[in-house]
């Protein structure tokens, strides 16, 4: 592949992930840009799958299609295949024919199903609690030679660092919403201890220290309690904002 080629992909990963709203709409983009990629190679119509791996879980996260995505659920409800294996060993693994291939009879028989012949999974390394893989797909034998598996992997490549900085910022994002919500969820204590401390003429202290214990005595998180008192005082459900700006 040449370096120019190289460039351009990492400048149109970079460009999807500032255009898309999130780490799955990412995803989804990058196994159409995958599959794009080996189908102009091969001339076959390729598609792909992206399996993402966490906490010793694999699930299917993306898709080139409805149908990429189906074919990539069946090996992980399965638990078994050259993707999953991928990712346990950190390398490229071959499904080259389900016809002779006397691995994975189970996952074999429901591709041949489908109407897959062969399949490649390709990892790809995006921090220590996580990894993801290619998952390639094709209707026919013979596609996958060392010079395509090679232009995969070097695919998987280019695409690692875009990865890792699309799962960095979707952990950012997350990070962002939980704070929002931990501090909405302050404001509704907060404003549940002042009602308190209106009705009782007691401290701050106090009024958290009656709540804190009503909360005990029902077995419900603290925020449960002060938003249905704030409810039940308002007759109705009471929303809490918090503008983070």
């Amino acid at each position: 592949m040449a370096n120019s080629s190289e460039h351009e992909r990492v400048l149109e990963l970079q460009d999807h992930i500032i255009g898309t709203q999130n780490v799955a709409d990412f995803l989804e983009r990058l196994s159409i840009m995958a599959a794009e990629a080996l189908s102009r190679e091969t001339s076959s119509n390729i598609e792909c799958g992206v399996t993402l791996k966490r906490r010793r879980r694999t699930f299917t996260v993306a898709g080139s299609s409805p149908r990429a995505v189906h074919l990539d659920e069946i090996e992980q409800s399965i638990g078994e295949g050259p993707c999953i294996d991928a990712l346990r060993i950190k390398e490229p693994v071959l499904l080259g024919n389900v016809e002779t291939e006397p691995r994975w009879p189970a996952y074999r028989e429901a591709l041949a199903a489908e109407g897959c012949r062969s399949t490649l999974g390709v990892p790809l390394e995006i921090g220590e609690d996580a990894a993801a893989a290619l998952n390639f797909f094709a209707t026919s034998t013979g596609i996958f030679t060392p010079g395509i598996i090679q232009e995969a992997c070097e695919f998987a490549d280019i695409a690692e660092g875009a990865v890792k900085l699309a799962v960095r910022l979707g952990s950012a994002q997350s990070l962002a919403e939980d704070l929002t919500a931990a501090m909405e969820s302050r404001t509704s204590i907060d404003l549940a201890c002042g009602v308190i401390m209106g009705q009782n003429r007691c401290s701050q202290a106090e009024a958290m220290a009656i709540l804190t214990k009503v909360s005990s005595n029902r077995n419900q998180k603290l925020r449960v309690v002060a938003e249905e008192m704030l409810s039940n005082l308002a007759g109705g459900e009471v929303r809490t904002h918090f503008d983070p700006a």
